[in-house]
């Protein structure tokens, strides 16, 4: 069981872990073994999350969330397996984390007086420079 914060927990079983090449340079060892790992994340079973944690961890995972509820996440930032798995793990708890936390609400605010004051001047400002760009009629 890994624990993400208080009262959240995941059984390991249900992570599922891939092992790939990696991409990018390395030299004749890179294309003999798969040191790179894709650790897949089922968030469409039963629902492991609070329903608001669900929600926010989906708007977070991005593109690393498949049509088919798969969360992915790729690893292949060091040489070995097992430094990879670890990083894999740690950023699917980071990302969990994050989406634990409630976000503040936003408190609606209204511009200033002067904050009105200068958008304004600054408008005028510009009118007056784009006025000065027009050809004058001449009359004869």
């Amino acid at each position: 069981m890994i624990e993400i914060a208080a009262g959240i927990v995941i059984d390991e079983h249900l992570l599922q872990e891939r092992f790939v090449r990696a991409p990018g340079p390395g030299g004749q060892h890179v294309n003999k073994v798969s040191t790179a790992v894709e650790l897949r994340f089922d968030l469409s079973a039963p629902p492991l999350l609070p329903e608001a944690v669900q929600a926010r961890l989906i708007r977070l995972a991005g593109r690393r969330l498949a049509a088919d509820g798969l969360l992915t996440i790729q690893a292949h930032r060091y040489r070995t397996q097992e430094r990879n798995r670890r990083d894999a793990l740690e950023r699917l708890i980071a990302l969990i984390r994050r989406a634990t936390e409630v976000p503040r609400p936003r408190k609606p605010t209204r511009p200033t007086r002067a904050s009105k004051e200068r958008r304004l001047r600054g408008k005028a400002r510009r009118a007056e420079v784009k006025g000065l760009r027009r050809r004058t009629r001449t009359e004869d």
